[in-house]
């Protein structure tokens, strides 16, 4: 499909950026959006959950859509979201490098989520190379996801009996 061929010649170079030059951009606006949400739904569990539940929140729906196309057998689909998550992955590998720096900035200056969770672990020190293996483990997903939408811009045809 010409659609799908485009769209994986954006994705190429996009993919490429994300692995060697990530910073924030467009998409993680809808991050920010699922993550802030999901520090409001965890809310009622605790201060940990609450905290923990904006990182929640954030990779649940690109998992979410990832999972549904990958039910409805549509590998296309499936790695294009398998993109969005690795992405995502990237914004909190990001986040959680920043812990000990608290450098980025914060919606409401409220606190910063993994600084208080690596704190409470004992981990803060570790900050920089917890982001860092992140973001290695981001990056091959995303390459994996664009190597299988690569191979799958043409839709599967039936195979029909002569």
């Amino acid at each position: 499909m010409l659609a799908r061929g485009l769209f994986v010649a954006l994705l190429t170079p996009y993919v490429g950026w994300l692995v060697f030059a990530y910073d924030y951009h467009f998409l993680d606006g809808v991050n920010l959006a699922l993550h802030e949400g999901g520090h409001l739904v965890f809310a009622a569990f605790g201060q940990t959950l609450q905290v923990l539940g904006g990182t929640i929140g954030q990779l649940f729906f690109p998992i979410a859509c990832l999972a549904s196309f990958a039910h409805r057998k549509q590998v296309f689909e499936t790695a294009v979201c398998g993109i969005w998550a690795a992405e995502s992955l990237m914004y909190t590998a990001q986040y959680l490098g920043d812990a000990r720096a608290q450098a980025l900035p914060l919606v409401g200056g409220h606190i910063h989520d993994w600084n208080h969770l690596l704190s409470q672990a004992g981990l803060l020190g570790w900050s920089e190379s917890l982001g860092t293996a992140l973001h290695v483990v981001a990056s091959v997903a995303a390459m994996a996801a664009l190597t299988v939408a690569i191979r799958h811009v043409r839709p599967s045809q039936a195979v029909s009996a002569p």
